[in-house]
């Protein structure tokens, strides 16, 4: 299958959309598929965080793309220092799939990764990773002595060769 190449939004204003990914996720335009936005009715507007590695395909909605929230689990990867920065900088303007101001306490301990549940302003729904188990619970999770969020038992991963327990 390879890598995941892009995900299909649905939002009511594909610029309004590219500029709230932008300010709160570090999306930006992707030149090389503007094409498709600016020369193609209905077409997207191809946004993305990794220099266009992956994207988010931002089709306005219309009578033939009605608005559906994206709500199947899509989630982005990134390193330690992101993952902090991006934990320290909440609450924002960001919420998460209860439509509450996500915060700290939204914190999922997966045993093997950390993650962050959210939502766009339109319902789409994401879920942020970082792998580094070990930096993220010495820099974030123990000075700041956070409970997490679990929701499987520690018990679950005791026997698996990689966990960092």
């Amino acid at each position: 299958m390879g890598r995941l190449d892009h995900v299909h939004i649905r939002v009511p204003d594909r610029a309004a959309a590219a500029d709230w990914y932008a300010m709160h996720l570090g999306f930006e335009p992707v030149a090389a598929y503007d094409f498709w936005a600016t020369g193609i009715d209905g077409g997207p507007l191809q946004i993305s965080a990794d220099g266009g590695e992956t994207t988010l395909a931002l089709f306005e909605t219309s009578d033939g793309h009605p608005m559906i929230a994206q709500q199947t689990g899509v989630a982005f990867s990134v390193d330690a220092d992101t993952f902090i920065t991006f934990a320290r900088s909440l609450p924002g303007e960001i919420n998460s799939p209860k439509g509450t101001p996500l915060g700290l306490d939204d914190l999922i301990d997966f045993d093997l990764c950390w993650a962050f549940d959210l939502a766009d302003p339109w319902g789409n729904q994401y879920e942020l990773n970082c792998y580094d188990y070990g930096r993220v619970s010495r820099d974030l999770v123990e000075p700041a002595a956070l409970r997490p969020v679990r929701y499987w038992p520690v018990e679950s991963y005791q026997n698996y060769d990689n966990s960092p327990r």
